[in-house]
């Protein structure tokens, strides 16, 4: 079984379609029929049939297809590892973050790290929590940032870098716009715009209403931090939000208001597979990242 049949295999997998596959892969038609007969005839099995002009999967070719997957991320893995060593200034690291981070901390962080290492380059990724709990887990991605540090969940390591508080954001024409800070259940009455159920912000702004006594009126949802601001300058609901959302923000309907009761907060941190040795660049910038944010820690 050769690395090149394997290839060609998922990529027809894909495509569903021989000459559409040899024209991404730069090869004859002729040469991926060949060797997909060859994979064929030494597995004993059909892994593909004639649909028309298109070809699909037979069942069995369709429980070959994940392991074929695996197989060429391992390779890619180990062969990205080996380059790393050679040089660890020159590797690729695979970064998830959620939009609550995309703003400030994670533009900060990288920039930081840039000026020291400048030939190490960022594939980055921004997705909902548990999509980035699951795919550090798959090797889709290296590391990622996420708030809170998941606890207790299996195949993942987390450290947490930072603390930070919850604030109100409401219209600037709202009655406590003005107000220095304010109780959490003075809010009770009022329409909440909040992130869809399932992202880990809404069970944030849920847990603190209930710790506050009530629970919100939520009449509107966003699934990005400027759709949900947006919302609120519009005079549509108030929101809770951490500070990393709204640092140097310009908000021009909307104000920042502290809560002074409860105290809401969560912790920043960054996780990675317990299973997978790091590749050197990784380690390097998963290094860095605890240095850069216990620096900033003793500063303040």
């Amino acid at each position: 079984m050769e690395l090149r049949q394997l290839q060609y295999f998922l990529e027809v997998a894909k495509r569903e379609h021989v000459s559409e596959a040899a024209e991404a892969l730069h090869v004859a038609q002729s040469a991926i029929s060949r060797q997909i007969g060859n994979l064929e005839a030494e597995l004993g099995v059909q892994l593909f049939e004639r649909e028309g002009r298109n070809v699909k999967l037979t069942p069995i070719g369709r429980h070959f297809l994940p392991h074929v997957e695996t197989a060429l991320k391992a390779i890619e893995y180990a062969k990205q590892q080996i380059e790393e060593y050679l040089d660890p200034e020159r590797g690729i690291i695979k970064i998830g973050f959620p939009t609550s981070l995309a703003s400030h901390t994670m533009p900060m962080v990288i920039s930081a790290f840039k000026e020291k290492h400048p030939n190490i380059s960022f594939h980055l990724r921004q997705g909902a929590y548990k999509f980035l709990i699951e795919a550090v887990k798959n090797r889709e991605i290296d590391l990622a940032f996420l708030g809170p540090v998941p606890t207790g969940e299996t195949g993942i390591k987390g450290d947490i870098l930072f603390s930070e508080s919850f604030a109100a954001l409401l219209p600037s024409n709202h009655p406590l716009a003005k107000r220095n800070s304010l109780v959490l259940n003075e809010l009770r009455n009022e329409p909440f715009v909040t992130f869809p159920q399932g992202y880990i912000l809404h069970q944030i702004v849920l847990d603190a209403c209930r710790q506050a006594g009530f629970s919100p009126i939520i009449s509107s949802e966003g699934e990005d931090l400027d759709a949900i601001k947006g919302l609120v300058s519009a005079g549509i609901g108030v929101t809770l939000l951490p500070e990393s959302a709204l640092y140097e923000t310009v908000l021009r309907f909307a104000v920042k208001v502290p809560i002074e009761m409860p105290h809401v907060k969560r912790n920043v941190g960054v996780i990675v597979s317990d299973h997978y040795e790091l590749a050197p660049s990784v380690k390097v910038f998963y290094r860095f990242v605890k240095d850069f944010f216990s620096t900033l820690e003793r500063y303040q």
